[in-house]
Formats: C-alpha cells, structure tokens, sequence
C-alpha cells in the first residue's frame, strides 16, 4: 500500500468504475489520520478526484461510507483472529495468537480499527447491519477452545478481562504511551504474561 505523499489532501486517481473502492481506502486513510470525526464527504471526493455528487451514486451519504469500512475492518480482523485460532499449538498458545493478531491488526490497519470502535453506538441509519464485536469473537473462541470450561467462572468475564488487555495495549502502543526502557517487555511479551495469568488463573479457581 503506497503511503501518502503530501498527506491527506494528496489526490489520488482510481480506475473507472472503481470509484467506491477509491472512496473506501480515502476514508479509511482520513479515518487513520484523522479519525472518524475528522472528514467529510468533500474531503474524500476531492482526495479521488471526483464530485461530491458522485459518491451517491455508491453511499447514501457519510454514514454509509463509514459503515462500509468498518464492516471491512471488521471481516479482516475476524479472519485474522480465526486464522490465529486454527493454527498450529496448544489451546493456550492458540488463543494467545488471538491477541498477538489483535495487536498486530491495530498496528497495520490503524483506520479500520478506529472505525470498528468508533463508529459504534452511532446513528448509521436502519440499514446499517448488527455486527458482533471483538468481544463477541473472543467468547466464542474461549469455548471452542477450552470445552471444559473454568469451573464457576463465565467465560465472558475472561473474554472481557483478555479483551481489556489487548485493547489496552493497542491503544497505549498507538498513542506512543508504552515504556520502551531496556528490561521493559514488549507489548507482545506483555499481552502473553497477562492472557497466561489470566487464564491459568481461572483454571486454578476451577481445581481449588
């Protein structure tokens, strides 16, 4: 992916008849840049070099736009995560793998990720699709890995706990807010320590 030369407002030309994809990656560039908050529908037909009358043809205003690419952002992150999920391992390395990949997606795709969370709880209209959340994923991937369960305890408050963590880290990471002193982990090392003890915690208070 090339990056961008003069910054946002460097024009980029699309091939014809491929306008949407055009408006998609010009919002998903603002989105990272920016964030959600930070362009309007102008701003991404100028960027593809197009009239703002022509994005209706293929969205119904912003919000449709929006909504496209965090459902996009959304697909990706879940094939990443089940990809992590069916590899090679362990259950515990497995579904650590989850998390790694959760790092590693808010790191490469910083503008899908701002639109998954972001454009949540706002008003995209009556056709806008539920999706699941990364939370959700993270459930289901906790009981498909461990059938047996924790004892007593609900998966979803691991699920949560793990989540937390991960979205924690990507965020710290993000805004430059991590110590990067020698001796100090990574934000993997980090993310490994936290889902082992978690984990391994439950599975204590399930034989206590």
């Amino acid at each position: 992916m090339r990056p961008w030369r003069e910054g946002p407002g460097d024009r980029r030309s699309y091939h014809h008849g491929n306008l949407k994809e055009a408006l998609i990656e010009a919002a998903r560039r603002f989105i990272a840049e920016r964030g959600v908050g930070g362009f309007t529908l102008v701003d991404a037909a100028r960027l593809v070099g197009v009239t703002p009358a022509a994005l209706y043809r293929h969205f119904r205003g912003r919000e449709a736009l929006l909504e496209e690419v965090a459902g996009r952002g959304f697909t990706d992150l879940a094939e990443r995560l089940a990809r992590a999920l069916t590899s090679r391992g362990t259950p515990l390395e497995r579904f650590t793998r989850m998390g790694e990949a959760y790092l590693a997606f808010a790191e490469e795709e910083p503008g899908y990720y701002a639109a998954i969370f972001e454009t949540r709880g706002l008003n995209l209209g009556p056709q806008a699709p539920e999706r699941p959340s990364p939370f959700d994923l993270l459930v289901e991937a906790l009981q498909s890995t461990f059938p047996d369960g924790f004892g007593g305890i609900d998966p979803r408050f691991i699920a949560l706990e793990v989540w937390a963590l991960s979205h924690g880290l990507a965020t710290l990471s993000a805004a430059g807010q991590l110590p990067r002193s020698q001796g100090v982990p990574d934000k993997y090392e980090l993310l490994r320590a936290g889902v082992l003890a978690l984990v391994h915690g439950a599975g204590a208070a399930k034989s206590a």
